[in-house]
Protein backbone atom coordinates (compact mmCIF):
# COMPACT_ATOMS: atom_id res chain seq x y z
CA UNK A 1 0.00 0.00 0.00
CA UNK A 2 0.87 3.26 -0.82
CA UNK A 3 -0.29 7.03 0.23
CA UNK A 4 0.51 9.94 -2.05
CA UNK A 5 -1.19 13.14 -0.05
CA UNK A 6 -1.20 16.75 -2.46
CA UNK A 7 -1.82 20.47 -1.32
CA UNK A 8 -5.33 20.63 -2.32
CA UNK A 9 -8.39 19.18 -3.48
CA UNK A 10 -7.71 20.83 -7.49
CA UNK A 11 -4.40 19.38 -7.50
CA UNK A 12 -5.50 15.84 -6.24
CA UNK A 13 -7.92 16.06 -9.17
CA UNK A 14 -5.33 17.03 -11.36
CA UNK A 15 -2.96 14.19 -10.74
CA UNK A 16 -6.20 11.36 -10.23
CA UNK A 17 -6.92 12.12 -14.16
CA UNK A 18 -3.00 12.18 -15.03
CA UNK A 19 -2.51 8.93 -13.36
CA UNK A 20 -5.91 7.46 -14.84
CA UNK A 21 -4.78 8.40 -18.50
CA UNK A 22 -0.76 6.96 -17.98
CA UNK A 23 -2.65 3.72 -17.13
CA UNK A 24 -5.20 3.55 -20.01
CA UNK A 25 -1.87 3.89 -22.37
CA UNK A 26 -0.27 1.32 -20.54
CA UNK A 27 -2.70 -1.12 -20.58
CA UNK A 28 -3.78 -0.34 -24.22
CA UNK A 29 0.31 -1.13 -25.61
CA UNK A 30 0.17 -3.96 -23.99
CA UNK A 31 -2.71 -4.90 -26.20
CA UNK A 32 -5.33 -5.55 -23.87
CA UNK A 33 -8.53 -3.79 -22.95
CA UNK A 34 -9.03 -1.28 -19.78
CA UNK A 35 -11.13 -2.16 -17.06
CA UNK A 36 -12.61 0.64 -15.58
CA UNK A 37 -14.66 0.82 -11.97
CA UNK A 38 -15.75 4.47 -11.65
CA UNK A 39 -16.89 5.86 -8.67
CA UNK A 40 -19.16 8.70 -7.75
CA UNK A 41 -18.23 11.84 -5.18
CA UNK A 42 -17.24 15.59 -5.36
CA UNK A 43 -13.57 14.86 -6.07
CA UNK A 44 -14.04 11.85 -8.53
CA UNK A 45 -16.14 14.34 -10.67
CA UNK A 46 -13.39 17.19 -10.11
CA UNK A 47 -11.04 14.76 -11.42
CA UNK A 48 -13.42 13.48 -14.55
CA UNK A 49 -13.38 17.32 -15.46
CA UNK A 50 -9.80 17.40 -15.66
CA UNK A 51 -9.13 14.53 -18.02
CA UNK A 52 -8.04 15.22 -21.64
CA UNK A 53 -9.80 13.86 -25.01
CA UNK A 54 -6.26 13.52 -26.46
CA UNK A 55 -4.28 12.08 -22.97
CA UNK A 56 -5.69 8.26 -23.43
CA UNK A 57 -7.40 5.71 -25.71
CA UNK A 58 -10.75 6.29 -23.68
CA UNK A 59 -12.59 4.66 -26.12
CA UNK A 60 -10.73 1.31 -25.78
CA UNK A 61 -11.51 0.95 -22.37
CA UNK A 62 -14.99 -0.31 -20.35
CA UNK A 63 -16.46 1.49 -17.46
CA UNK A 64 -18.51 -0.18 -14.64
CA UNK A 65 -19.65 1.45 -11.76
CA UNK A 66 -19.19 0.46 -8.13
CA UNK A 67 -22.19 1.87 -6.90
CA UNK A 68 -25.43 3.44 -7.97
CA UNK A 69 -28.42 4.76 -6.58
CA UNK A 70 -31.91 3.21 -7.90
CA UNK A 71 -33.05 6.52 -9.21
CA UNK A 72 -34.39 6.66 -12.58
CA UNK A 73 -32.11 6.27 -15.70
CA UNK A 74 -30.95 10.22 -16.13
CA UNK A 75 -31.73 11.52 -12.33
CA UNK A 76 -29.20 14.24 -11.57
CA UNK A 77 -28.43 11.91 -8.34
CA UNK A 78 -26.91 8.70 -10.84
CA UNK A 79 -23.07 8.49 -10.87
CA UNK A 80 -22.83 7.57 -14.23
CA UNK A 81 -24.82 10.59 -15.38
CA UNK A 82 -22.46 12.53 -13.15
CA UNK A 83 -19.79 10.48 -14.98
CA UNK A 84 -21.14 10.72 -18.46
CA UNK A 85 -21.43 14.33 -18.33
CA UNK A 86 -18.05 15.38 -16.62
CA UNK A 87 -16.10 12.89 -18.68
CA UNK A 88 -17.11 10.18 -20.90
CA UNK A 89 -19.78 12.20 -22.96
CA UNK A 90 -16.96 14.82 -23.34
CA UNK A 91 -14.41 12.16 -24.04
CA UNK A 92 -16.54 10.49 -27.13
CA UNK A 93 -16.48 6.77 -25.60
CA UNK A 94 -18.93 5.16 -27.32
CA UNK A 95 -22.28 3.62 -25.43
CA UNK A 96 -21.21 -0.19 -25.91
CA UNK A 97 -18.15 0.84 -23.83
CA UNK A 98 -20.10 1.36 -20.77
CA UNK A 99 -22.02 -1.14 -18.24
CA UNK A 100 -24.17 1.46 -16.12
CA UNK A 101 -26.07 -0.29 -13.78
CA UNK A 102 -30.03 -0.75 -13.59
CA UNK A 103 -32.06 2.46 -13.07
CA UNK A 104 -35.46 2.26 -11.00
CA UNK A 105 -38.59 2.02 -13.37
CA UNK A 106 -36.93 -1.27 -14.83
CA UNK A 107 -39.43 -4.27 -15.13
CA UNK A 108 -37.47 -6.16 -12.72
CA UNK A 109 -37.15 -5.87 -9.05
CA UNK A 110 -33.41 -4.27 -7.48
CA UNK A 111 -32.97 -7.65 -6.06
CA UNK A 112 -33.07 -9.10 -9.58
CA UNK A 113 -31.20 -5.70 -10.54
CA UNK A 114 -28.58 -6.59 -8.54
CA UNK A 115 -28.08 -10.03 -10.19
CA UNK A 116 -28.34 -9.15 -13.84
CA UNK A 117 -25.52 -6.32 -13.51
CA UNK A 118 -23.38 -9.47 -11.66
CA UNK A 119 -23.93 -10.59 -15.33
CA UNK A 120 -22.62 -7.47 -16.83
CA UNK A 121 -18.95 -8.04 -14.39
CA UNK A 122 -15.76 -9.33 -16.93
CA UNK A 123 -14.42 -12.72 -16.04
CA UNK A 124 -10.97 -10.82 -15.91
CA UNK A 125 -9.59 -8.54 -13.36
CA UNK A 126 -10.64 -5.36 -13.41
CA UNK A 127 -7.49 -2.98 -13.96
CA UNK A 128 -8.11 -0.05 -11.65
CA UNK A 129 -11.07 0.26 -9.05
CA UNK A 130 -11.79 3.83 -7.84
CA UNK A 131 -12.85 4.20 -4.50
CA UNK A 132 -14.24 7.39 -2.45
CA UNK A 133 -14.46 7.38 0.89
CA UNK A 134 -17.40 8.70 3.16
CA UNK A 135 -17.06 10.03 6.27
CA UNK A 136 -18.37 7.29 8.12
CA UNK A 137 -15.53 5.21 6.23
CA UNK A 138 -18.13 3.33 3.78
CA UNK A 139 -17.22 2.98 -0.02
CA UNK A 140 -19.09 1.84 -2.88
CA UNK A 141 -22.54 1.42 -0.80
CA UNK A 142 -20.90 -0.61 1.40
CA UNK A 143 -22.10 1.05 4.98
CA UNK A 144 -21.00 0.28 8.91
CA UNK A 145 -22.88 -2.33 10.15
CA UNK A 146 -24.60 -3.29 7.44
CA UNK A 147 -24.74 -6.89 6.20
CA UNK A 148 -23.85 -6.13 2.54
CA UNK A 149 -20.01 -5.26 4.52
CA UNK A 150 -19.79 -9.14 5.04
CA UNK A 151 -21.30 -10.51 1.92
CA UNK A 152 -18.78 -12.84 -0.31
CA UNK A 153 -21.16 -15.08 -1.81
CA UNK A 154 -22.80 -12.26 -4.27
CA UNK A 155 -20.77 -9.95 -6.49
CA UNK A 156 -23.71 -7.38 -6.30
CA UNK A 157 -26.12 -6.68 -4.31
CA UNK A 158 -29.08 -4.73 -3.65
CA UNK A 159 -29.00 -1.80 -0.62
CA UNK A 160 -32.85 -1.16 0.66
CA UNK A 161 -31.57 1.49 3.75
CA UNK A 162 -28.43 3.41 2.58
CA UNK A 163 -27.94 5.99 5.98
CA UNK A 164 -26.61 8.39 2.89
CA UNK A 165 -29.79 9.31 0.71
CA UNK A 166 -31.34 7.77 -1.72
CA UNK A 167 -31.56 5.04 0.59
CA UNK A 168 -32.06 2.71 -1.87
CA UNK A 169 -28.71 1.25 -4.01
CA UNK A 170 -26.83 -1.38 -6.02
CA UNK A 171 -23.61 -1.68 -5.01
CA UNK A 172 -20.70 -4.35 -5.64
CA UNK A 173 -19.25 -6.55 -3.03
CA UNK A 174 -15.84 -6.96 -1.70
CA UNK A 175 -15.51 -10.04 -4.21
CA UNK A 176 -16.12 -8.00 -6.88
CA UNK A 177 -14.34 -4.40 -5.61
CA UNK A 178 -11.52 -6.74 -5.16
CA UNK A 179 -10.99 -8.51 -8.32
CA UNK A 180 -8.73 -6.14 -9.63
CA UNK A 181 -5.18 -5.64 -10.61
CA UNK A 182 -5.32 -1.86 -8.69
CA UNK A 183 -7.56 -0.01 -5.95
CA UNK A 184 -6.68 3.79 -5.97
CA UNK A 185 -8.72 5.51 -2.76
CA UNK A 186 -9.56 9.03 -3.94
CA UNK A 187 -10.40 11.18 -1.22
CA UNK A 188 -10.92 14.89 -0.37
CA UNK A 189 -11.44 17.12 2.54
CA UNK A 190 -11.29 17.50 6.18
CA UNK A 191 -14.74 15.81 6.97
CA UNK A 192 -13.18 12.67 5.40
CA UNK A 193 -9.80 12.79 7.58
CA UNK A 194 -11.35 10.72 10.28
CA UNK A 195 -12.28 7.93 8.22
CA UNK A 196 -9.22 8.21 6.26
CA UNK A 197 -7.06 7.78 9.78
CA UNK A 198 -9.56 4.70 10.64
CA UNK A 199 -8.77 2.83 7.20
CA UNK A 200 -5.28 3.42 8.34
CA UNK A 201 -5.45 2.20 12.42
CA UNK A 202 -6.82 -1.04 11.28
CA UNK A 203 -10.31 -0.71 12.80
CA UNK A 204 -12.51 -4.12 11.88
CA UNK A 205 -13.90 -3.97 8.14
CA UNK A 206 -17.87 -3.89 9.74
CA UNK A 207 -16.72 -0.16 11.22
CA UNK A 208 -14.59 1.02 8.66
CA UNK A 209 -15.35 -0.88 5.13
CA UNK A 210 -12.65 0.98 3.34
CA UNK A 211 -10.04 -1.64 5.35
CA UNK A 212 -11.37 -4.19 3.07
CA UNK A 213 -10.71 -3.29 -0.36
CA UNK A 214 -7.34 -3.85 -1.80
CA UNK A 215 -6.10 -4.23 -5.05
CA UNK A 216 -3.95 -7.70 -5.88
CA UNK A 217 -0.79 -5.69 -7.24
CA UNK A 218 -1.38 -1.90 -5.70
CA UNK A 219 -3.65 -0.52 -3.39
CA UNK A 220 -2.50 3.38 -3.82
CA UNK A 221 -4.09 6.32 -1.60
CA UNK A 222 -4.55 9.62 -3.17
CA UNK A 223 -5.25 12.45 -0.66
CA UNK A 224 -5.39 15.84 -0.38
CA UNK A 225 -3.62 17.59 2.39
CA UNK A 226 -7.01 18.13 4.57
CA UNK A 227 -8.07 14.24 4.08
CA UNK A 228 -4.32 13.12 5.52
CA UNK A 229 -4.62 15.37 8.22
CA UNK A 230 -4.91 12.81 11.09
CA UNK A 231 -3.37 9.96 9.67
CA UNK A 232 -0.90 7.97 11.65
CA UNK A 233 2.14 8.71 11.93
CA UNK A 234 4.88 5.84 11.82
Amino acid sequence: MTIHVFDDAATLAREIAARLAARVNEIVAEGRTPRIVLTGGSIAIKAYRQIEADAADWAAAEYWWGDERFVPEGHEDRNDRQAREAFLDRVGVPAHRLHPMPAHGCDVSMAEAADEYARELPDQPFDVVLLGVGPDAHIASLFPGHPQVGEQDRVVVEVYDSPKPPPQRISLTFPALNHTRATWFIVSGADKAEAVAKAHRGVPVEEAPATGARGMDETVWLLDADAARDLPTT
